[in-house]
């Protein structure tokens, strides 16, 4: 089995940090969102993976070629984005086997094996990952037939046939390059793989569901992001590989090599990452803070600090997601004041 893996988008939801970072090279626990992607299909047994790349190309195959896979990488450039079908036409020479679609953007606790298997078992054309969610309006969602397979796909539906929802991973023989090149754009002039599916469904061919049991993720949106941190977070066992004075360590925490913690309370569950120093400050529960990082007189809590930030007597930090090399520090300007510089689309509570 192949997979393709989507790292395109330009991740509006997500600025002003995707402004300057591919939104699934955004950490959830000190780990960018495209690995859980990458180890998901290596798991399950692929050994060729593409990888649709979009805006920051460089910066994603930069950092997929920081770690060394069990598998063999192939980059492949889509240019402007016009739809999930779209990316699997531009992969085309690549898709040549029975293959996994992952949207990078994705995590799922428990992995994809259990349904490669299914898919396998089945020898079904095409099998989507479905999950019950409490809003099905706001989602693609299937209308199932009593033997388990697909009757038809509706996006955003007012009155949703099911509660069933599309995940966002997908299994097809190559025989949705058919369906792909058989369908119109959209009304978001945009090549849909939902149209691309029911294309399989009309034409005859079996079309099953997989359902997802564990949790899953969509981290399109900041406080996606940091419920993905505290899911990921909670499931961490304790690991100690830094050096820790006059400090306490309160439940499950992981302490990476090279990291210094004086004075200070650390509460799991929370990962810190290497060549970190923390001193006089309270790391709280459900905390992932990144490489090369300093805080100082500062309490943090339930937050995402990516590498080399410094972030001195600032006060309390909650929910927060905070971009690589930012620096917070307490204001010495009288009178008193909030001194401020963001980007577009910022979200700021004082």
């Amino acid at each position: 089995m192949k997979a393709l893996i989507l790292s395109g988008g330009s991740g509006t939801r997500l600025r002003p940090l995707t402004y300057s970072q591919q939104k699934q090279l955004i950490p959830v626990a000190n780990k960018p969102v495209l690995f859980y992607a990458l180890e998901d299909v290596i798991e399950a047994g692929a050994k060729e993976i593409g990888i649709i790349l979009g805006p920051n190309k460089d910066q994603v195959i930069d950092t997929v070629k920081s770690r060394t896979w069990e598998a063999r990488i192939e980059f492949i450039y889509q240019g402007e984005p016009k739809g999930l079908a779209h990316t699997i036409l531009v992969a085309e020479k690549f898709l040549d086997d029975d293959f996994v679609m992952y949207l990078g953007d994705n995590i799922l606790r428990d992995g994809i094996v259990r349904h490669e298997e299914r898919f396998r078992s089945l020898k079904s054309d095409a099998s989507v990952l479905l999950t019950k969610v409490e809003d099905p309006q706001r989602f693609g969602v299937a209308d199932l037939n009593l033997d388990g397979s697909i009757r038809r796909l509706v996006e955003k539906p007012k009155v949703p046939p099911s509660n069933y929802a599309l995940v966002g991973v997908y299994f097809f023989k190559p025989v949705i390059i058919d369906a792909c090149k058989a369908i119109s754009p959209s009304w978001r002039d945009e090549l849909e793989i939902t149209d691309a599916i029911q294309w399989l469904i009309e034409h005859g061919y079996r079309v099953d569901a997989s359902f997802v049991e564990g949790w899953w993720k969509d981290t399109g949106k900041p406080e996606d992001i940091l419920e993905a941190n505290r899911l990921i977070l909670d499931d961490l066992k304790m690991k100690n590989d830094g050096q820790v004075d006059d400090s306490k360590l309160m439940g499950r925490v992981i302490i990476e090599k090279g990291t210094k913690i004086e004075r200070s309370v650390v509460k799991g569950p929370c990962i810190i990452g290497k060549d970190t120093m923390i001193s006089n400050s309270y790391i709280g529960p459900f905390t992932s803070v990144g490489h090369g990082c300093q805080i100082c007189g500062t309490e943090v809590e339930d937050s995402i600090i990516m590498d080399e930030c410094s972030i001195l007597n600032a006060g309390k930090i909650v929910e927060s997601l905070i971009g690589r090399n930012v620096k917070i520090q307490e204001g010495v300007s009288k009178p008193k004041g909030h001194r401020i510089i963001v980007g577009d689309n910022s979200d700021i509570s004082l």
